[in-house]
């Protein structure tokens, strides 16, 4: 399928939308659809979401589904090493956009602790995680106009590990070009595993970097490639 002239891979299905309000509406019930199909199979669901400032119109959204959010679990893709209070906190940002109104009933699992180092944080987020069951059922990941997705970021110290398929870590330290630096983020094999998997993308500079990275193989010049040839939805905007 093509979305503005740009081929997609036959496992990649792509929804484009007219804007940004369109896009968070339509992506919350793909996510809602999904998540009451994995109650309804299994007796609970769990959900993994992206941070950053695109994702509060979904959130929004998302929370008002009509969903039994008692039985579902909520965690993160990855988190920026600042506590729950501060500003660029994606716990923060789930707490008060995702976790409202009858989705205050879900079971949120977060990534950061006030630990003395990153690597003892993500050791403590690791742990945290075998809490979540598994295989994830809905993910939801952004992309950055480098490549990255979550926190895997081209150049951090722990990339080759975190994309290692046999990689037996849940969560690894990880570190940003931007600021704050200090990142935690879920590793290949559990985002990867997740039986949805969800892209959402808005304007033309983050459609010109996937064109950039489906051009290519190398996962480590552009982390999203290591979902590309996955099935996958995209969900894209101008």
């Amino acid at each position: 399928m093509a979305i503005c002239n740009l081929d997609l891979p036959a496992q990649v299905i792509g929804f484009s939308l007219n804007d940004p309000l369109q896009l968070a509406g339509e992506l919350a019930i793909a996510v809602a659809n999904a998540l009451r199909a994995a109650i309804a199979e299994r007796g609970a669901a769990s959900l993994v979401v992206s941070g950053g400032r695109s994702p509060v119109a979904f959130f929004e959204r998302l929370s008002a589904q009509p969903l039994d959010w008692s039985k579902v679990a909520v965690s993160l893709a990855d988190e920026r090493w600042v506590p729950v209070s501060h500003p660029d906190s994606n716990e923060g940002l789930v707490r008060r956009h995702l976790l409202q109104g009858e989705a205050t009933a879900a079971r949120f699992i977060g990534l950061y602790h006030a630990e003395p180092s990153l690597a003892q944080a993500a050791a403590k987020a690791d742990q945290a995680l075998a809490g979540l069951a598994q295989p994830i059922d809905v993910l939801v990941l952004g992309m950055g106009e480098d490549g990255h997705t979550a926190s895997l970021f081209p150049g951090s110290p722990h990339l080759a590990a975190a994309l290692d398929p046999a990689c037996a870590a849940h969560c690894l330290p990880m570190l940003a070009p931007s600021v704050p630096h200090q990142r935690l983020s879920m590793t290949l094999p559990l985002l990867a595993g997740a039986r949805l998997r969800l892209l959402a993308l808005q304007g033309q500079a983050k459609l010109a970097t996937l064109g950039d990275a489906l051009a290519g193989d190398d996962a480590e010049q552009m982390p999203i490639r290591a979902f590309l040839h996955l099935p996958l939805e995209l969900y894209w905007c101008p």
